[in-house]
């Protein structure tokens, strides 16, 4: 006689949420940071200067050669200069223009100080004040239809282009009839704009955010003539202007493009519109940025790049100290301004790097006398100059070019030639064989101990990543999991899973026998990375909770 069992049907386990430090895959940044960026515009560029003061952009000086008809004429001219900053475009007018008189605002309320505070400043030629133009009514500052010219210098590219129309109608309550805007800003196809792309930094099209929080929107010709047109303005000057600039230091070529134009109030004749779209730069514009002529380049002879175009310093590399116990090291890295315009991760120095670090300088033990090896370092080293004190050799691999070149002048400045004897700094690429065997020749016996922090950000690079780590991992006929070579990887989780590493390590004959923080498992791997912290507890390691720990053997 048959037996019936009811039917049963399997609710599949519900997955555990992984922490989303980045956006979504589509490269666009999540609503709550959106948001975020448009809430606290105005705090992130008050930091800025607050960080920078008025060291960080360069006075105009090129206004006078592009635009000096609009400031000289019969009577007096009256200027309003949207988005002051710290003054770089009004003084160099002043100083041109004596008999001008100049509006100059800006929302953020450090920037407007130091203006009032410039040797240069003089209230009864100079109206600064603080104004967000996409809430505050610029009638209240400036009388109706008393502004002759509205300068706009990579300001509107910082406002939300949904608000944009508020600015310039904004504007032409304050502009007379036959006002005129004078407008530079960012073009699309800007090298910054293309650095972008390989980072979830997008905040909608066109429309990124940079590291610091400030924001920069890329204007396209018809996007912008659209804009103006569409708010009470006609196109008298319209050039994209489009230079490729020779870095020789660096071996390194870039393209820069602006947009520069002309937009008047619209009056009741427009057969006299004069529009001009080139894809040249105008030779006034040309001769600004120091440079000589090869094989059709123009070569940046002063590695001042963007000095006169943007506005920008023209250093892009800053020294950071870092304090890992009783070590302090001055690392040079790439400067913050200008992290959202590189694609390499490797210069800059990231927490988990500090975190790892500051395990080695505690515990010793796991390097001493090892041969060990640091995969993906970036510019810093720190993991590897602290394991020089106790391990017999280190090597720091990367595949970035400039990150080596960085790396190999920290190691220099910070390790005593006793020590700087032990470490070895070479390019590795993961999953080049050339690569693999180059560092092979260093250490045929193979690494005790590999380290990678935050190596694991790319879903498609971490299967060459154990790949390489099991080419070159030393083999080991030891039992106990505490004695046998290790891969220790130190990350914060981002788009790529755990379960796709886990995958990845099990494929190349890895096995997890330990990880911080711990999870609930039915078979707890015993606690290796949990004596490293026996002192203090590993919560006063962490600068975020969200950092992983993860001890692998073969």
């Amino acid at each position: 006689m048959e037996s019936h069992q009811p039917a049963t049907t399997e609710v599949p386990q519900q997955a555990q949420p992984q922490i989303q430090i980045y956006g979504s895959s589509n490269g666009e940044i999540s609503p709550f940071w959106r948001e975020k960026y448009e809430r606290d515009a105005k705090k992130y560029w008050d930091i800025f200067y607050k960080r920078h003061q008025d060291k960080f952009f360069k006075d105009r000086h090129y206004l006078d050669k592009e635009w000096g008809h609009y400031f000289s004429g019969a009577g007096r001219k009256v200027i309003l200069e949207v988005g002051c900053g710290v003054g770089n475009t009004i003084f160099p007018l002043v100083a041109r223009y004596p008999d001008i008189l100049i509006h100059a605002c800006d929302f953020s309320p450090r920037a407007v100080n130091l203006v009032k505070k410039h040797k240069e400043f003089n209230e009864g030629q100079i109206n600064a004040f603080v104004c967000d133009l996409t809430v505050d009514d610029l009638s209240e500052q400036i009388p109706p239809s008393s502004v002759d010219a509205v300068t706009m210098i990579f300001v509107l590219s910082a406002v939300s282009p949904e608000k944009m129309s508020i600015v310039l109608q904004n504007i032409r309550k304050v502009l007379k009839p036959s006002g005129c805007v004078l407008f530079r800003d960012y073009a699309t196809g800007d090298l910054a704009q293309e650095r972008f792309s390989c980072k979830e930094q997008k905040i909608s099209e066109n429309f990124y955010a940079r590291g610091d929080g400030t924001r920069a929107f890329y204007f396209s010709d018809e996007y912008l003539t659209k804009l103006f047109s569409e708010n009470g303005f006609h196109t008298e000057e319209h050039l994209l202007c489009c230079k490729q600039v020779e870095n020789r230091s660096r071996d390194i070529v870039m393209n820069r493009r602006w947009v520069q134009a002309v937009f008047r109030m619209n009056g009741d004749d427009d057969d006299n519109l004069s529009c001009v779209e080139t894809e040249q730069v105008k030779p006034q514009v040309k001769d600004l940025i120091p440079k000589i002529a090869t094989n059709g380049l123009e070569v940046d002879i002063s590695d001042g790049l963007a000095c006169e175009m943007f506005g920008i310093e023209s250093s892009s590399e800053e020294i950071i100290e870092v304090i890992i116990r009783d070590h302090m090291f001055k690392i040079k890295v790439l400067s913050r301004e200008h992290q959202h315009t590189c694609k390499s991760t490797g210069l800059m120095l990231w927490e988990s790097a500090r975190l790892m670090a500051s395990v080695l300088a505690a515990n010793a033990t796991i390097v001493a006398g090892k041969r060990v090896l640091e995969l993906g370092c970036g510019c810093g080293g720190i993991c590897s100059m602290l394991a020089t004190g106790s391990a017999d050799l280190v090597v720091a691999t990367d595949g970035d070019a400039k990150a080596l070149e960085l790396l190999t002048q920290n190691v220099a400045s910070n390790l005593k030639a006793s020590s700087s004897g032990r470490l070895i700094t070479k390019r590795l690429e993961w999953g080049n064989e050339d690569d693999i065997e180059s560092v092979k020749e260093l250490n045929g016996k193979g690494f005790d101990v590999i380290i990678g922090t935050d190596v694991t950000y790319v879903r498609e690079a971490v299967s060459p990543l154990f790949q390489t780590a099991k080419e070159l991992i030393a083999a080991s006929q030891e039992n106990e999991e505490d004695r046998r070579p290790a891969l220790i990887l130190c990350h914060l989780p981002r788009r790529v899973d755990e379960p796709c590493i886990l995958a990845a390590a099990s494929e190349y004959g890895f096995k997890l026998v330990d990880r911080l923080p711990k999870q609930n498992t039915r078979s707890s791997p015993q606690s290796i990375i949990s004596s490293w912290f026996h002192e203090d507890g590993y919560e006063d390691y962490f600068p975020t909770k969200a950092l992983s720990i993860m001890y692998f053997t073969t």
